[in-house]
């Protein structure tokens, strides 16, 4: 069974930076593509990014030159670098994996395996 497990999540404040990590218990997702999802209470997920297995990304218009998504096979591991955060990104951020290497997907039924998320709070 795959675990997804976020971490690194908490308060900043506004023009702050910040980093959150994803990885996995079970199985390695070296050759998976990671997506990065946030959701605020009462609207529905939004898309923040992609990266596939050979590392090619692709962001949400929100987050677009300020987001950047990488990751380390070897460490089995996938980051979420967030800065010039703002008020408005705060949220509860989703790591999630597909079964598949290629290409990326921006909508949550691309993925299989989702993370508990984890609340990213920027203060104004």
């Amino acid at each position: 069974q795959v675990q997804v497990v976020e971490s690194g999540g908490g308060l900043v404040q506004a023009g702050d930076s910040l980093r959150v990590s994803c990885t996995t218990s079970g199985r390695t997702f070296s050759r998976n593509v990671v997506g990065w999802f946030r959701q605020v209470p009462g609207k529905a997920r939004e898309f923040v990014g992609a990266i596939t297995w050979s590392g090619i990304t692709h962001y949400g218009d929100s987050v677009k030159g300020r987001f950047t998504i990488s990751r380390d096979n070897a460490k089995n591991e996938v980051y979420l670098q967030m800065n010039s955060l703002k008020f408005e990104d705060t949220a509860v951020y989703y790591c999630a994996v597909s079964k598949f290497a290629a290409p990326y997907g921006s909508g949550s039924r691309d993925y299989d395996y989702w993370g508990q998320g984890i609340q990213v709070t920027v203060s104004s």
